[in-house]
């Protein structure tokens, strides 16, 4: 198993980060980006994530880095085209001010510069996603595929890799109300834009959440320890699918 480490990014704003460490005489060779808001924070890659990548792919052939903050709108992740998509929409929220600051996106490409400066450039890099609670909260789902689409493509420009493959974790069941109907539409989406990029799946969480409360089994906003653990171990089974060119579990549930 590689020997991975985390270490810890100092934020005003709690920003989760890690990097997994590079052994000179064998670089890692596919990067993993772990980014969104707090079910990618709460998600502990040691715990799930990790064990499967040493099972799935070569000792020594990937690194991850991970960038997540509670309750972030997508367009913290686009700074340079989320008013763009406010205006296409006929939406009020803007980035502006303090907010426009919030740039989570100049992050990743930080901590890749940084990554290739020590390692070199990665011969392949899978964009692993789970964000877009706070999104259908705030009642902006009619913008969301466009929005996630557009992440995408930034990476892949600006990260040079055109390549790039992503996993997309699916919100949950959890739907809140009254905002059931914009949950429902960002989840659509989700499943949509993966489906339609060769490179693209995504993962179901639907059974991530289910916590017990007295008698009674609730879908939570939050997953269940396990529940990490098995979105992590999802991430790598759809990732190593599309890197192998093989079709992705397509009900998000990869054996």
């Amino acid at each position: 198993m590689p020997n991975w480490f985390r270490i810890p990014l100092v934020s005003c704003f709690a920003l989760l980060f890690a990097v997994s460490p590079a052994v000179a005489a064998d670089k890692p060779t596919h990067l993993f980006i772990l980014s969104g808001q707090s079910n990618m924070a709460g998600m502990k890659p040691d715990l799930g994530f990790v064990p499967e990548l040493s099972e799935e792919f070569k000792e020594g052939e990937t690194a991850y880095i991970k960038i997540a903050e509670g309750g972030k709108p997508i367009r913290f992740w686009l700074p340079d085209d989320w008013n763009m998509l406010a205006e296409r929409y006929n939406l009020e929220t803007k980035l502006t001010g303090a907010a426009s600051e919030k740039n989570y996106y100049s992050r990743i490409l930080d901590e890749y510069e940084k990554y290739t400066e020590k390692n070199g450039w990665p011969k392949r890099v899978t964009f692993c996603w789970m964000q877009g609670e706070r999104d259908a909260r705030e009642r902006l789902s009619s913008a969301y595929a466009d929005a996630l689409k557009l992440l995408i493509a930034n990476l892949r420009r600006d990260l040079k890799q055109p390549e790039m493959t992503f996993v997309i974790g699916r919100l949950s069941d959890f739907r809140p109300e009254p905002q059931r109907a914009h949950w429902e539409i960002v989840r659509q989406a989700q499943v949509q834009v993966a489906e339609d990029d060769p490179l693209g799946a995504w993962v179901d969480c639907d059974d991530l959440n289910n916590k017990k409360k007295g008698e009674i089994t609730v879908n939570d906003l939050h997953y269940t320890q396990e529940g990490y653990e098995l979105l992590g171990r999802r991430y790598v089974r759809q990732a190593k699918a599309l890197v192998e060119g093989r079709k992705p579990a397509d009900n998000g549930r990869p054996e």
